[in-house]
C-alpha cells in the first residue's frame, strides 16, 4: 500500500505509523488524514499486526493539528475516511493497542490523536494543547470529551478555555503521559513498551481494552456483569489455553492472537 504523507514500517508485529509532513510540523489535511485511515484500517484487519506505534516525521512535531493555510485556502477535496480526525480520533472498535510516541508538539488535532491511543509516551520538548478557541475553531475530533474525563475537570477546563498548551512535565504530572524521555530515547521505549504488551495474550489484551473503554460509563458492579464481545472469543481461544500450559511446562508461552 503506498502512502504520500505517511510512512507505515510492519515487522514483528509492530506497526509503526508516523506523519510525514515535517514541513508543517506534521500538521494534516484531508489527503494526510485519508492515509492515516487506511492505515489503521489495514493495521486493525492484519492478523499479524498486535501493537501500533504512532509518531511523527522530524524532531519538532507529533503533530500540529489541522492544517490550517489548507483550510484556510478553501481548497476541495472529494476524500473520505474512516475513524475521524488523524484516522483514530473518531475509531471506536480498533481493541489492539496503539502507543502515541509524542516527539514534540502535539496541539489541537495532534493532541487529539495523542489522546484517542492508548498510551503517551513523551520526549521532554512535548508540548499539549487544544488551542482551536484561538482560531475559532473548536477541539472538535473528542479533545473536548476526552481531556474533561482523563485529568481534574477544571485542569482540563484551564487548558481549553485559555487554549493554553502544557509541557511534557506537567503532562506527566496530571497522569496525561506514561513517562518521558530524552528525544534519542523515545521510540525505542515505545518499542518497550510494545514489547511488553507482546509478552501478554494479544487476545486478552484486546478483551481488557475493550471492556475497559465500553463499560467505563456504568458502576463497577454493573461494569463487572456486562458481557462484551470479545469475551466469547477469548473463551474460546488458543492462547487461553496456551497461557497455563506454558506456566505448567516452565517455558514462554507460544501467542497466536486467536
Amino acid at each position: 500500500m503506498s502512502y504520500q504523507f505517511i510512512q507505515v514500517d510492519a515487522g514483528d508485529h509492530i506497526t509503526t505509523i508516523t506523519i510525514n509532513r515535517p514541513e508543517v510540523m506534521n500538521a494534516l489535511h484531508p489527503p494526510a488524514n485519508e492515509e492515516l485511515g487506511r492505515a489503521f484500517d489495514a493495521y486493525g484487519a492484519d492478523g499479524d499486526a498486535w501493537v501500533a506505534i504512532v509518531t511523527g516525521a522530524g524532531n519538532q512535531a507529533f503533530s500540529a493539528g489541522n492544517d490550517l493555510k489548507v483550510a484556510a485556502s478553501g481548497e476541495k477535496f472529494d476524500l473520505q475516511w474512516n475513524g475521524g480526525f488523524g484516522g483514530i480520533t473518531d475509531r471506536h472498535d480498533l481493541y489492539k493497542p496503539v502507543i502515541a510516541a509524542v516527539n514534540g508538539v502535539a496541539l489541537g488535532g495532534g493532541f487529539e490523536i495523542a489522546l484517542a491511543c492508548d498510551i503517551i509516551i513523551a520526549s521532554e520538548s512535548a508540548t499539549f494543547g487544544l488551542p482551536e478557541p484561538r482560531v475559532g475553531f473548536v477541539a472538535a475530533a473528542g479533545g473536548m470529551h476526552r481531556l474533561v474525563r482523563m485529568i481534574p475537570q477544571k485542569i482540563a477546563m484551564g487548558m481549553m478555555l485559555r487554549g493554553k498548551p502544557i509541557d511534557a512535565g506537567e503532562a506527566f504530572r496530571l497522569g496525561l503521559v506514561n513517562q518521558v524521555v530524552p528525544a534519542d530515547a523515545l521510540m525505542e521505549t515505545a518499542c518497550g513498551y510494545a514489547r511488553e504488551i507482546m509478552e501478554c495474550a494479544p487476545i486478552s489484551v484486546r478483551l481488557s481494552k475493550q471492556a475497559a473503554l465500553a463499560n467505563l460509563h456504568l458502576p463497577i458492579q454493573e461494569a463487572m456483569h456486562t458481557p462484551v464481545p470479545l469475551m466469547e472469543v477469548w473463551r474460546d481461544s488458543h492462547d487461553l489455553r496456551e497461557g497455563p500450559l506454558a506456566f505448567a511446562e516452565k517455558r514462554k508461552p507460544h501467542w497466536q492472537g486467536r
